[in-house]
């Protein structure tokens, strides 16, 4: 389609969808003819991709997530169908702002952070590698919750994201499948020797499934991302007469991470997992029968990926699928079992790998319960014998009155990574040590990444276009090409193209900023920025305590030769987290004495941006000079902020944590901040018990004044906040190590403002920062997937003589 055909083929589409001209349609009426147009065309491709799959009985890979985190998705489809330009210029020339029309689409707000963000990354690439794979989650009505802040603490307000539907998903009613919850279940034996489970009770819940196409880069695959909705039943219509018994049930799938503070929040939870776990389990298993090949060669042609302990009952729901409804024998299924799961693990929290107790196991997925307990037996007899006692004990899936389901994922799977290469050794040294030395073959890494189409060529089209310029543009379709960069390191033209470029993109940022928080910044001073879910590992609190460390100096002297600073935050706390909350509070409070402060010359600002999502996350990144990556070491999985701030030329300052180790490796050690405890000398602290923040609060009198400013009335309106944050520091040890590392995360900073002030070096350190971040792409992480854990080949596309593009697979 060319741009005279395009404008054509919109106008004609409004009117057939308002009836109306250009110069009567709202932006919203202009936006849905737009994708209603662009989805009408790619649908084509998204019929034929299955088709392929399907007669070449290629097998897929369906990666299962309780979180996704698309962002908007009109920008991102027309890049990868080409479009892009066409239709910005074709916009144009019919009086539209294509930007004006992607400020009406909403967020889809199906996820909350790093995990969700990856899971959309993975799903861009495995389509833009030609990959057969395919998401699996829950379609949230209102998503995670829209963030507000009121007297300077976190309100949290319903995030309305449907309100006026979603243009890309098809309800796919011919899809749906019935979901079993709660009641009771005994087995009977149905007179051949087999084991029938019998139901009683409960709940049948229809899961109707909503696909939004997935479109590759520029290769005419469009894969999918399939999102169940609770329905009631037909079957149980007289039973959900009143609203409010509707009710009951279709609020299963509207929050994401209800609230566990609660048993019935946790019970919610508990039944969002199994709700989408086995919808999703069932419709695979029915796409499969279609192929009419036999059940025991589904590890053939399907593989399901376990993203994190939400969906590790599907290791439970495919036995139960394979055992009472296929009525195969139980070690022939569970070696297909093992055979088709793989799992990520993508924590060292302990708290974060998730445990129900058995009472609520029992009472939300009975049978699921009962074919666990079988699992957790015959694990046990396997391992009697071969291994000692308290490694059994230890690594069995019910312990204490709790199914613990990591350990369910990595029995039942045949494959567990970790997320960056640190992670994936503290999993075999430490975390998941036991599972290791049962099972050391199944352990492997696959490093984070992210998709680089969006992070660059849609958040940044400024840098894009100096890359374009300067190295030319393969590296769009190949990241690795960004190396060629390095050929211009010394090259002053090129060095301030790129300069030009974030400059750019931080006078953009700054306005936002003013627009929406009435708070003027430097687009000059040195952009220092932490976007990431607010938790006390993550140390946003360390971020703090440095700025009212620099506000003191400057107190002291207001010409202290210091670059100017604009500190920017984005993150949400969870709603029960209350200690993250306060720091919310406090790190508010800070900001609006120091905003409100003229004595200190403008030196110093500092920004929370409310609602922090993909969208906010385009706007800031690119303008970001500093990338704080300051989790204590040992804590942070890989992060992939720090990815999308190095690749848009930010300098990191970080401790050796998580994929940060990666980044130092890839940049070296002159173009990065490095500080802090290492892994090893944080487990040292742990064995010797010997590390008291106490002694460093009396003893470092630099400490000494800030951490008093939290209790002192320095900072005003925290009595409570403050008090609360000084006793985790004081009272209960500083269990992340703020203090112990405080010091020498100053002398990094003070190193940051040291290099700023040399321009020519510094713009060399932000171009080292692009020209190495390839590495990190989702599309090279997903590949690595495919070959070594999902074992899937990609498909391709060729023109045939009449140069129509069709579509084969080819299995190598």
């Amino acid at each position: 389609m060319d741009k005279t055909e395009f404008k054509r083929c919109f106008s004609r589409r409004l009117a057939e969808k308002f009836a109306m001209e250009v110069s009567d349609a709202s932006p919203n009426e202009l936006y849905q003819t737009l994708g209603s147009l662009m989805t009408s065309t790619y649908s084509q491709n998204w019929q034929q991709t299955w088709k392929d799959y399907r007669e070449a009985g290629q097998k897929q890979a369906y990666y299962f997530s309780i979180e996704f985190l698309p962002g908007k998705m009109l920008k991102s489809n027309l890049l990868n169908m080409g479009w892009l330009e066409m239709v910005s210029e074709g916009l144009t020339e019919l009086g539209i702002s294509l930007d004006d029309l992607a400020e009406v689409e909403p967020d889809m707000a199906l996820g909350n952070g790093g995990l969700g963000r990856l899971a959309s990354c993975f799903m861009d690439s495995i389509a833009s590698t030609g990959l057969p794979g395919n998401g699996n989650g829950i379609r949230y009505e209102y998503g995670l919750f829209k963030q507000r802040f009121v007297d300077n603490y976190q309100v949290e307000l319903p995030d309305e994201w449907l309100q006026k539907g979603n243009l890309w998903e098809v309800r796919k009613e011919s899809k749906a499948v019935d979901v079993r919850i709660g009641g009771d279940v005994y087995l009977s034996e149905d007179g051949f020797g087999n084991l029938t489970p019998n139901y009683q009770g409960g709940m049948l819940l229809r899961a109707v499934p909503y696909d939004t196409g997935m479109v590759g880069y520029q290769n005419d695959i469009v894969n999918t991302m399939r999102l169940w909705s609770v329905e009631i039943s037909p079957e149980e219509e007289d039973r959900y007469r009143s609203i409010g018994d509707r009710r009951a049930v279709e609020d299963l799938t509207s929050v994401l991470y209800p609230d566990d503070s609660s048993e019935a929040g946790r019970k919610l939870r508990l039944s969002q997992e199994y709700f989408f776990v086995s919808a999703g389990v069932q419709s695979i298993l029915r796409y499969y029968k279609q192929l009419n090949k036999p059940m025991d060669e589904i590890n053939q042609y399907i593989a399901i990926h376990i993203n994190d302990t939400h969906p590790a009952m599907c290791v439970a729901e495919f036995m139960r699928l394979l055992i009472d409804q296929e009525k195969m024998g139980w070690e022939r299924a569970w070696n297909l079992t093992q055979e088709v799961m793989s799992y990520t693990n993508h924590t060292i929290m302990a708290e974060a790998l998730e445990k129900w107790s058995i009472d609520m196991m029992k009472s939300v997925c009975p049978r699921i319960y009962q074919i666990i307990e079988e699992i957790d037996r015959r694990f046990v007899e396997e391992m009697t014998g071969v291994h000692d006692f308290d490694l059994i004990q230890r690594t069995r899936v019910i312990q204490c009155g709790q199914v613990h389901m990591a350990h369910l994922a990595i029995i039942g799977s045949h494959s567990t990574n970790g997320v960056a290469k640190l992670h994936s050794d503290l999993l075999k040294s430490v975390v998941l040590h036991d599972f290791y030395l049962l099972y050391p073959a199944r352990f492997n890494n696959k490093t984070n990444g992210i998709a680089m189409r969006r992070w660059t060529q849609l958040a940044n089209p400024a840098l894009s276009n100096v890359l374009d310029d300067t190295i030319g543009d393969s590296w769009r379709k190949n990241p690795s090409d960004l190396r060629l960069l390095l050929n211009f390191e010394e090259d002053d033209q090129v060095l301030e193209a790129l300069a030009d470029a974030k400059w750019e993109n931080k006078k953009r940022l700054a306005t936002y900023i003013e627009d929406h928080c009435g708070i003027k910044v430097n687009s000059n001073a040195i952009f220092d920025v932490q976007i990431k879910r607010l938790h006390a590992y993550k140390r946003q609190l360390l971020n703090l305590l440095h700025i009212i460390k620099l506000y003191l100096d400057l107190k002291e002297n207001p010409d202290l030769p210091i670059e100017p600073r604009v500190f920017i935050f984005g993150a949400k706390a969870a709603p029960s987290y209350h200690y993250a909350k306060s720091i919310i509070k406090v790190i508010n409070e800070t900001a609006s004495l120091i905003n409100q402060d003229d004595s200190i010359n403008n030196k110093l600002k500092v920004v929370f941006l409310a609602n922090y999502n993909v969208s906010l996350a385009e706007r800031i990144i690119p303008a970001a000079d500093v990338s704080e990556q300051i989790s204590l070491a040992s804590k942070e999985a890989s992060g992939t902020s720090n990815m999308k701030l190095m690749l848009n030329g930010a300098v990191t300052i970080a401790t050796l944590d998580g994929a940060n180790v990666e980044i130092r490796d890839a940049v070296g050690d002159d173009n990065i901040a490095i500080f802090g405890l290492t892994e090893s000398e944080v487990y040292q602290y742990y064995e010797n018990r010997s590390y008291s923040s106490t002694d460093i609060f009396k003893n470092d009198a630099v400490v000494y004044k800030v951490v008093k400013t939290l209790v002192d009335g320095t900072i005003p309106n925290i009595i409570s906040e403050g008090q609360e944050i000084f006793d985790s520091l004081i009272k209960y040890n500083d269990e992340f190590f703020v203090l112990r590392d405080f010091g020498d995360y100053c002398l990094a900073q003070e190193s940051i403002n040291q290099a700023y002030q040399d321009k020519r070096r510094w713009r060399q350190i932000s171009l080292r920062n692009i020209a190495n971040a390839g590495r990190f792409s989702s599309d090279k992480t997903v590949q690595r997937y495919a070959d070594d854990i999902w074992q899937i080949e990609p498909a391709f596309a060729h023109e045939d003589d009449r140069g129509v593009t069709q579509h084969d697979t080819y299995l190598f």
